[in-house]
């Protein structure tokens, strides 16, 4: 496992952090490192975009979707 240090929080956001970690009954440490997990886990904006550009937009023409939405809110 890794250690990692990080420099210049400033004092607010570490308290904020305490109190949350506090507020879970977890230290600080793991607190931060579950939030961190949950940061890295998460696709980023461009990995998202490159997904949404792969997938095949052929499968009904738009006319077929707009009907079909306007069936839905009748």
């Amino acid at each position: 496992m890794t250690t990692l240090y990080i420099r210049d929080v400033s004092d607010d956001v570490a308290e904020t952090l305490k109190e949350r970690a506090a507020d879970e009954g977890r230290s600080l440490s793991a607190y931060v490192g579950a939030e961190l997990t949950k940061i890295a886990v998460r696709p980023t904006n461009a990995h998202i975009v490159a997904r949404l550009r792969e997938r095949d937009r052929s499968a009904a023409p738009p006319d077929e979707i707009l009907e079909a939405v306007r069936a839905v809110r009748r």
